[in-house]
């Protein structure tokens, strides 16, 4: 089958305008995506320069080769640029346009514009060498969970190793010990179908990554409690169940411990809401920053909070729990803030029989609830365990908080008293 080397410049000029106005339109619609806009300002570009290196022949060789090469090239920095910013690095305008320095360089050197090998080795080297950084920027990000990251990666690493491979085609191609004439040259229809081929579908999974940020995006942020960056309630729900579930295979003991916050209507009643906001920020701020790495912290609702803690003792649970509260008291009570806020906290660790969520937390509730009752600012461990549990270690050393009687900001202990049991 022999393929016409106008024809396939005229589809590949005419796919890469579709293409580049298609990628803007898509940036149109999420204007957040600002790498969907730098590629379809890339495949415009680019579809130009194809056009220029198409008319060769028709139009002076300044236009044809220096030019239309050097566009091609500015086309391929900022597709680099592109994959950078859709893994929110920034954008380097000296090495984006890295690749076009060189050409336009190289093309003042009348050896150089003389020669068709050199010609064809530089702007291979060129454009291999830019396909090589857009595939290492999308490894740079592998760790997000994006399915089309890998077809992306390998998609441009086998372009720019076929793009190559046009360097010993040409180098290759004489007959009767003279160059091959350009137009006249077997693998020059291959390169431009692949190419054609490529730009297709490097849009379309670019398309494909973008879509799947978006949902992913979604789907983080419905799990997502937006006040304090923690997992909301469904989120730690989810975490708790494939723990469990885990758990019935894993012989080391997972633990749970409810947190809830002392009189906090008070403070939103005495203080204003934004101060009821800023006190669960820092609590959670310092739940999550006395927690182990592997500890899972959620917001359940209002002052309420849970964390499961895999693979630990129950006397170390306790500890945490403990330097937890008492952080959280002193930050609030000797701090600027002087609300004299403090949580109660109720443990409860998985017996070999539990598999059901809600027994698990059911237990810690109880002795959450007997934390409240025996004068909150306190942990308490679930009656089943407690057995099992004494004596306990002592938490760190660190100062008990003084609750401060500032009667600007703190409420009298007549009117403290009088706050019911939460």
């Amino acid at each position: 089958m022999n393929l016409d080397v106008g024809t396939l410049f005229s589809v590949t000029v005419m796919v890469m305008a579709l293409l580049g106005v298609l990628l803007i339109g898509t940036w149109l619609q999420n204007r957040g995506m600002r790498a969907l806009a730098w590629w379809g300002a890339a495949y415009l570009i680019g579809g130009m320069s194809i056009w220029m290196l198409g008319a060769r022949g028709s139009v002076q060789d300044l236009l044809s080769i220096d030019i239309a090469n050097a566009l091609l090239f500015v086309a391929m920095g900022l597709t680099w640029s592109g994959a950078r910013l859709f893994d929110g690095r920034g954008v380097k305008p000296v090495a984006m346009f890295i690749g076009t320095f060189m050409w336009v360089g190289a093309c003042q050197i009348p050896g150089f514009m003389a020669s068709l090998d050199a010609r064809v080795v530089l702007s291979s080297i060129i454009i291999s060498g830019y396909t090589m950084v857009i595939a290492f920027e999308f490894w740079r990000g592998r760790a997000e969970p994006l399915g089309s990251r890998w077809p992306a990666i390998i998609v441009l690493a086998a372009h720019a190793c076929l793009f190559l491979l046009r360097i010993p085609f040409a180098l290759s191609a004489v007959s009767h010990g003279e160059p091959i004439p350009l137009w006249e040259n077997g693998w020059l229809p291959i390169i431009i179908l692949e190419s054609l081929l490529y730009v297709i579908a490097f849009a379309f999974i670019m398309m494909a990554m973008a879509k799947e940020r978006l949902e992913f995006k979604q789907k983080l942020a419905s799990l997502i409690d937006p006040l304090t960056g923690l997992a909301n309630r469904r989120a730690f729900f989810d975490e708790t169940i494939r723990r469990l579930e885990k758990g019935s295979k894993d012989p080391r003991p997972l633990v749970a411990i409810l947190f809830d916050l002392d009189r906090f209507k008070k403070i939103n009643d005495r203080y204003g809401h934004s101060m009821g906001d800023l006190v669960l920020k820092i609590f959670a701020e310092k739940a999550k920053a006395n927690l182990r790495p592997g500890d899972f912290l959620g917001r359940l609702g209002g002052e309420e909070f849970a964390a499961i803690l895999s693979g630990c003792e129950l006397s170390t649970a306790f500890a945490l729990a403990e330097q937890i509260r008492i952080s959280f008291a002193t930050e609030l009570s000797h701090g600027r803030y002087n609300v004299g806020a403090t949580v109660s906290a109720g443990l409860a660790v998985l017996h070999d029989s539990e598999v059901e969520i809600d027994t698990l937390l059911a237990r810690a509730d109880h002795a959450l609830y007997a934390a409240k009752a025996r004068g909150r600012d306190r942990v308490e461990i679930a009656d089943s365990d407690r057995a099992h549990a004494w004596p306990m270690p002592r938490p760190p050393a660190v100062q008990e908080p003084v609750l401060v009687s500032s009667p600007s900001m703190v409420p009298s202990a007549n009117v403290r008293s009088k706050v019911g049991v939460r």
